[in-house]
């Protein structure tokens, strides 16, 4: 890959020969809720405090409104540029025909590498949850409790912001229940009682055990946050739709089955499953 840096009034910089990569399949996919479509293969969405837009043409990922200094520093390592997709997509292909024909499926799917205190919080958001709700509820944390960076436009709130709030606080911005699960988390991972920098190291049985520590983080959420928010790719989340899929698909199979690359080889399952729904039992 390329980096082309073009200076005119809409500074952008653009890597070239991106390849396995589709802005619309990532974003839409479950992983992230801070992204909204512009117009075709163009999104805008927010992350690390920043706003960005993007957009592919010809293989060609352009950022727009951004700098050398983020795309180094953010971008480069959001959008997970520096993994060979290719090579993961023939390993987990090579494990069994369906797994070919859900990698086959989404080809352009990309884990991307956020926040770990965005993952956890968004992540508790989407208990029990359809994504339209969970993307209103955290909009509206963003915009009270967030930092604006742009006219309209809000950072994810901090831990260290959200750890001081009560309940009452939390009640405009209709999370219900969750209410306690985020304000626990907060304070967690504020204290350091939850240490992210540790999380990425430890064994993953003892990292998930150690989110589950939190009000509210089952298994599904501890996973979630793992692999989206640490990049933990052997961590393998596991809903209710999920599990109908593994069911179906690979009845028996342990996560173990879908070798290192598991988080991604579930990325590719869950995405090709919700949209064939016909096919799940």
């Amino acid at each position: 890959m390329k980096k082309t840096i073009i200076k005119n009034k809409t500074p952008q910089i653009i890597t070239k020969n991106v390849s396995n990569f589709n802005l619309a399949e990532t974003f839409d996919c479950g992983q992230c809720f801070r992204w909204n479509k512009v117009s075709d293969d163009k999104f805008t969405g927010i992350a690390f405090g920043k706003v960005l837009t993007v957009s592919i043409k010809d293989n060609n990922l352009i950022l727009e409104n951004t700098s050398t200094q983020d795309y180094n520093n953010i971008w480069q390592d959001y959008f997970d540029l520096n993994t060979d997709y290719n090579k993961i997509k023939t390993i987990i292909s090579g494990i069994d025909s369906t797994l070919n024909i859900a990698c086959s499926f989404a080809p352009g799917i990309r884990i991307l590498k956020q926040d770990p205190w965005e993952a956890l919080c968004s992540f508790i958001i989407s208990q029990n949850n359809n994504i339209p709700r969970i993307k209103g509820i955290i909009e509206r944390m963003c915009c009270n409790f967030g930092n604006e960076i742009e006219p309209g436009l809000f950072s994810f709130p901090s831990y260290d912001t959200l750890s001081t709030l009560s309940k009452s606080d939390l009640a405009s911005i209709k999370c219900g229940f969750r209410d306690a699960y985020i304000i626990d988390a907060a304070k967690k991972v504020s204290s350091g009682e939850i240490n992210f920098e540790e999380l990425k190291s430890l064994p993953l049985d003892k990292a998930r055990k150690e989110l589950m520590k939190i009000k509210g983080v089952g298994p599904k959420v501890a996973e979630c946050t793992l692999l989206y928010g640490l990049h933990r790719l052997d961590a393998f989340p596991i809903d209710v739709w999920m599990k109908r899929a593994i069911n179906t698909f690979f009845p028996g199979k342990p996560v173990s089955y879908f070798g290192e690359y598991a988080g991604i080889a579930q990325q590719y399952i869950f995405h090709y499953s919700r949209m064939n729904k016909s096919l799940v039992k």
